[in-house]
């Protein structure tokens, strides 16, 4: 089993990255967090790095159920969206895959949340 599932997807890399944004908000997610690691590169180590950014996204829905059945999942929230510049140009979005991902909890009551986050992630690339 594969830990991200990911798609190319046509267009210029900053107008990827907001339909996506507008992708993961019609799947019920929220964005907590958008990490733009070639500008942080750029200014913590004075390098340069292909476009690449980190998407943290939260369904506050899903976060509820899965923080109710353990308190500690909190550790694997958000769940992160990439998009980045492939080595071939292309553009890139990849998703987290919650069903490997809260795999490592171990616990069968997470199993229908990391389903129907992979559901959705599945429909917000399906849709890119």
């Amino acid at each position: 089993m594969e830990y991200t599932t990911q798609t190319k997807v046509d267009g210029e890399f900053d107008a990827v990255v907001e339909k996506t944004v507008d992708a993961l908000e019609d799947a019920g997610f929220g964005i907590l967090s958008d990490i733009d690691v070639r500008a942080t590169f750029e200014k913590k180590l004075n390098e340069e790095f292909r476009q690449y950014r980190i998407l943290g996204a939260c369904n506050p829905g899903l976060a509820r159920q899965g923080l109710n059945a353990d308190l500690e999942l909190g550790a694997l929230l958000p769940c992160n969206v990439v998009v980045y510049e492939s080595d071939d140009g292309d553009i890139v979005v990849s998703a987290v895959n919650p069903e490997r991902l809260l795999s490592i909890a171990d616990d069968p009551d997470l199993d229908a949340v990391a389903e129907d986050a992979a559901d959705r992630f599945d429909r917000v690339l399906g849709d890119l």
